[in-house]
């Protein structure tokens, strides 16, 4: 195998990055993976391990150093999170990266109800400023954090009143990021929605939990002064409260109740439904 892999992979130590380097691996095609830490790097072959954290930008030049494509997973929710993007994107356009492939939000926008979608927004103009191609991957929220929203109680609690959501699964979301890097031609410029087939509503994310798991979920449709003094006692910043309460006010709002092809148009094969997901990983 080629010891300067084309295609760079981040975020293989999670759930999305992971998926997409096993999938590389599985396949025989080399990678080289950036880490923060070498020694959470999974074990593949041909897989060349990289120290390099989003912030460090001479770290992400050596890194970078003969990649052509690069998946660009968002990194870590963080008061500083778009400058940490923009010093890794600097650093991948000046060691000559040709493309990147970026995970990015569904509406994204810089004033987006959700507030993150701002962060992404703001990281998708960076990326058109670089002078790298780029394929913006918006995916919805992931059908697999759904049943962890639910609390010790099983309600699900939140401002999201009857507004629907078409929640995408992550391994469709690897499954799309894997078929964009193996041909990343046909894909310049492009953004691609990434949902599931249907959008629910958070009552009807609840009653499938319960009927596949057999145990009682329900829906609380909080106000938003409810949702902000629910959650006061993690103690949690002011912005990342903001983004807690948003995931549901952006439910309410409409502007996640798209349902796109563009996951079966990429990879060839239809999303996930929920029931389908839930019932893959009882």
């Amino acid at each position: 195998m080629s010891t300067r892999p084309a295609i760079a992979v981040t975020g293989s130590t999670g759930a999305v990055g992971g998926r997409v380097a096993r999938d590389l691996a599985a396949r025989g095609i080399p990678q080289r993976l950036l880490v923060r830490d070498a020694s959470r790097a999974p074990r593949l072959d041909g897989g060349d391990v990289h120290v390099a954290g989003y912030s460090d930008r001479d770290a992400a030049l050596r890194a970078l150093d003969g990649v052509e494509t690069l998946f660009m997973v968002s990194a870590s929710e963080s008061a500083d999170r778009v400058e940490h993007h923009r010093t890794f994107i600097d650093a991948a356009a000046t060691a000559g990266v040709r493309h990147v492939v970026y995970t990015s939000f569904l509406a994204a926008a810089p004033d987006a109800v959700f507030t993150l979608g701002r962060d992404h927004a703001a990281t998708e103009e960076a990326l058109r400023a670089s002078g790298m191609d780029a394929t913006l991957l918006r995916d919805n929220f992931y059908m697999d954090m759904m049943e962890l929203f639910a609390g010790d109680d099983g309600a699900i609690r939140g401002p999201a009143g009857d507004g629907r959501c078409s929640l995408v699964s992550r391994a469709d979301v690897a499954a799309t990021a894997v078929s964009v890097l193996l041909d990343p031609a046909p894909h310049r410029g492009r953004v691609y929605d990434l949902t599931g087939p249907e959008a629910l509503t958070l009552a009807e994310v609840a009653d499938r939990i319960s009927l596949v798991r057999g145990t009682r979920v329900r829906f609380v449709d909080e106000t938003v002064e409810e949702a902000y003094a629910s959650r006061a006692r993690y103690g949690a910043p002011r912005w990342q409260l903001d983004a807690w309460v948003s995931t549901y006010t952006a439910i309410a709002s409409g502007e996640l109740a798209g349902v796109s092809g563009d996951v079966e148009a990429v990879t060839g094969r239809p999303p996930q439904s929920f029931e389908e997901f839930l019932g893959a990983v009882s």
